[in-house]
């Protein structure tokens, strides 16, 4: 017997490939990386004092920003237009007389900043639970109005300075376009290959296997659970996905909104949590499409938002996408399942309300909010 065939594969020890089902590609895991001593870049730890409000911050209630605009002394949710759009809705047509390798297309589109609250001192997972529900409702309510023009709707969050976000308010963005982009469009296709061998959507069948297994289940409450996909690449990726087939953000219930309030706040609790930093990330939601193909059969959709943390080892050592990951493919370090576990064992309750606590003061922004 060779060598080879005397080792029994570990996958903490041993490099394997993980098949990714929602882009129908693969993942290099080598776990045994995590070992390495590191003398890389180490990130600046995000601030920590911020000031509730600041008259210089352009999202706070009725400061005027760059453009002139005031903005209204909200107390909840707050959407306005985007200063600087991406996308606008009158864009003039690049025609169609074009060679094949310089193609070019219309873009259009409108781009929205939505504030989460009128504080800039709290996040998601400090805000009150029904707090979190308006910023749901808001959501579910931008993709219906929207979604009646464009094909797709993007919700999407870059929290923290390591993601590019300059402002420390809590807030998203909002892009809709009058074209598929190229992730959705592919998870479209994918979900449709699988939906069609299968007989069941790609998305409701894994959240199922995945609610028997329990090993990447970081949080579950009866109408939701969050995971750390199989074919994660960033260290402490996490897949949010409900247990019914949902079609849209707007198609959820009442309940379901609660319970992703509930379990939003307990996913985000967690990653805080784990380096006891406000934890940078980039998150959006993905669902059928929408505008043209609402009358469409998009059975084999399933609503799920991807979050994409950077942070590996700790809060000042984050993955970087270069080299390999750029050139050949995806490659991660430690496993899905360890992630997990080491996510799934961090306290329920958030450090800065146990700081608090001990410190024997303020309870305002900290409250848990039941």
């Amino acid at each position: 017997m060779s060598s080879t065939e005397e080792v029994r594969f570990d996958p903490k020890e041993h490099q394997h490939l993980r098949y990714n089902p929602l882009r129908d590609s693969w993942v290099l895991v080598s776990a045994h990386r995590m070992k390495r001593p590191w003398a890389g870049q180490v990130e600046k730890p995000p601030e920590d004092h911020i000031p509730r409000y600041d008259p210089k911050n352009p999202l706070c209630p009725g400061n005027t920003r760059a453009n002139g605009e005031v903005n209204a002394d909200y107390d909840s949710t707050y959407v306005f237009e985007n200063d600087f759009p991406a996308l606008q809705p009158d864009a003039p047509d690049p025609g169609s007389d074009q060679h094949p390798l310089f193609q070019s297309k219309p873009a259009r589109g409108v781009c929205k900043v939505m504030c989460f609250h009128p504080w800039s001192d709290v996040t998601l997972p400090l805000m009150k639970k029904h707090e979190v529900v308006k910023v749901i409702d808001k959501w579910a309510g931008l993709v219906e109005e929207l979604g009646t023009t464009y094909p797709w709707v993007q919700i999407f969050e870059n929290k923290g300075a390591t993601m590019g976000c300059s402002n420390p308010h809590p807030h998203c963005q909002v892009w809709a376009s009058n074209f598929l982009p190229n992730e959705p469009a592919l998870s479209d296709r994918c979900q449709r290959a699988y939906y069609q061998k299968h007989g069941e959507p790609l998305l409701l069948q894994y959240a199922r296997q995945e609610a028997e297994k329990k090993e990447r289940v970081v949080v579950e409450n009866s109408d939701w659970l969050a995971v750390v996909p199989y074919w994660a690449t960033w260290p402490y990726q996490t897949l949010l996905l409900p247990r019914r087939h949902v079609l849209r953000i707007n198609d959820l219930t009442t309940e379901e909104r609660e319970g992703l309030a509930d379990i939003m706040k307990h996913l985000l609790t967690k990653y805080d949590n784990l380096f006891e930093i406000s934890f940078p990330y980039s998150m959006g939601w993905h669902g059928a499409p929408t505008g043209p193909h609402l009358k469409e059969d998009n059975s084999h959709w399933q609503l799920h938002a991807h979050y994409y943390p950077p942070l590996l080892r700790s809060a000042t050592v984050k993955k970087f996408m270069v080299g390999y990951e750029m050139l050949a493919q995806e490659q991660r370090d430690l496993t899905p399942e360890q992630a997990a576990e080491k996510l799934r064992n961090l306290p329920e309750e958030h450090y800065k309300t146990r700081e608090n606590q001990e410190r024997g003061g303020g309870k305002e922004k900290e409250d848990g909010g039941k």
